[in-house]
């Protein structure tokens, strides 16, 4: 693997830290974008300079996660929101109760739609504002 391919993989899995440090040794040109991962070295970058594009988030992460929010024994609801908290105050909102619980699952997590599976960070794309219902669940007896 190389490091373009390790760039492009930790802004699409949104690895904010491994991103800006990869473009920060790929700006100075410690590192090529052709290289070999294994002759990627962090230690080189300058730490602190990291750390100040990580806090002003000169990328431009804005992360998405998937929460599912409990409506009563068997029915949840899941939001696409960029914290926990913004997904309760959304449910709250839409449906004018508090939800029983919030619990937050990896966009990775795949389910069955229509005849097809589709995973949360897949069908993440399919949406331009959050936070937003992504769907609901029921529980079967």
């Amino acid at each position: 693997m190389l490091v373009k391919d390790l760039y492009l993989d930790a802004i699409t899995l949104e690895q904010s830290s491994l991103a800006h440090y990869l473009y920060h040794l790929l700006a100075e040109g410690i590192i090529s974008a052709d290289d070999p991962i294994e002759s990627l070295n962090l230690d080189q970058a300058d730490h602190q300079k990291v750390a100040e594009m990580i806090q002003t988030n000169l990328l431009g992460f804005h992360k998405v996660g998937i929460y599912s929010l409990k409506r009563n024994a068997k029915e949840f609801v899941f939001i696409f929101a960029h914290n926990k908290q913004e997904a309760i105050e959304f449910y709250t909102e839409s449906f004018q109760q508090s939800p029983l619980n919030c619990h937050e699952y990896s966009l990775d997590f795949e389910l069955a739609r229509g005849k097809g599976v589709i995973s949360f960070r897949d069908m993440r794309k399919e949406y331009e504002r959050f936070p937003v219902i992504a769907g609901f669940f029921t529980r079967g007896e």
